[in-house]
């Protein structure tokens, strides 16, 4: 009852250091303190739930509380690159496949990434290939074969929607370049490459691991440039890849707590337009870098004498950001005091 609630005194505790929410003295309400951007707080998580706590303090109370952020269409599906460039030999057979960049879309379920369609010349179509994981992968088909003393170049314009209402758009434009034989695709040394790094241990600008492929032929086809073909933005942050030596290096000091493990894949290809993939998994080992933090949520600042034994005096909330052991934490209280710790 509010007049039961203004007279004991309560407060919101929120986990964190920013605090979404408030209580409106007036009316009881929980509202917002600020503005929630749910892409930001719950990347890659389907059910994004902010947690609070609201403490009756004259009764040495708390209640939980879970608030969902459901997701709106406030993201559009967006490329790395909105200018993209091929090179397609001209003796190449129709029915090859070329994989093309993919877009990204932070939003989830229907909002988030739903289709990829083609438009701008009768030489191409698209196909689009499902991963592992459910992602959609859009490929170049050639369907009709290329003459280069006809046409040196196509225009071309890859679209990416999402399942919004209305659908919200992206776009590419590919410029097909059509060029000489070319014999021998690169070839990566291994189909995936797999790093474990210490948090806070390896120094900025420190090389995690080096990708390499290796073509066949000679001169301006058999030389190999490497590109990242799929990262998050987060990752896009933390690593960099040389596009000459493969080397993937370390851009921003790597936390466990912000992020655990880290995908990427690598695309070696050579001036002929042709291409091989790789996987690079990136894993982010946990050290022992954060001391327990103890809160107090609650405390009486003065208790009679003739308190009952099992009254309360006071709430704390004790936490550890580390996982595992490392985040186990114990508790207890020093000897010769009238409290015990439950």
């Amino acid at each position: 009852q509010l007049p039961a609630l203004q007279d004991r005194g309560v407060r919101l505790v929120s986990e964190g250091r920013t605090q979404y929410f408030t209580l409106h003295e007036k009316t009881g309400h929980l509202v917002t303190a600020d503005r929630i951007d749910r892409e930001e707080l719950c990347e890659s998580v389907q059910q994004c739930v902010l947690r609070c706590e609201l403490i009756v303090e004259g009764e040495m109370k708390l209640y939980e509380i879970e608030v969902e952020i459901t997701d709106i269409n406030d993201n559009a599906p967006i490329f790395k690159e909105i200018e993209l460039e091929e090179k397609i030999s001209e003796i190449t057979a129709p029915g090859v496949h070329f994989s093309l960049a993919e877009a990204y879309d932070p939003d989830s379920g229907r909002n988030s990434l739903q289709s990829y369609e083609l438009s701008g010349d009768e030489h191409f179509s698209l196909a689009v290939q499902t991963g592992p994981g459910g992602d959609q992968r859009p490929e170049l088909v050639l369907t009709k074969a290329l003459d280069r003393e006809e046409a040196a170049f196509h225009e071309l314009v890859l679209r990416a929607s999402d399942g919004g209402d209305p659908a919200r758009t992206g776009t590419a434009r590919i410029r097909v370049t059509v060029l000489d034989a070319n014999d021998n695709a690169p070839v990566f040394s291994q189909g995936e490459y797999t790093v474990r790094v210490p948090e806070d241990d390896v120094p900025v600008g420190s090389t995690l691991v080096t990708v390499t492929a290796t073509d066949s032929d000679e001169g301006q086809y058999g030389n190999v440039k490497y590109s990242l073909k799929k990262i998050t933005e987060k990752a896009w942050q933390i690593f960099h890849l040389d596009s000459k030596t493969g080397e993937i290096t370390l851009v921003q000091s790597l936390d466990f707590e912000r992020g655990n493990a880290y995908e990427l894949e690598v695309q070696a290809r050579d001036d002929g337009g042709l291409s091989d993939v790789a996987k690079v998994t990136i894993t982010v080992a946990d050290i022992n870098d954060n001391a327990p933090e103890i809160m107090v949520k609650s405390a009486l600042s003065e208790i009679s004498e003739d308190a009952a034994s099992g009254t309360v005096v006071a709430l704390l909330h004790v936490q550890d950001r580390d996982s595992g052991a490392y985040g186990e934490v114990q508790c207890s209280l020093e000897r010769g005091v009238p409290f015990r710790l439950e």
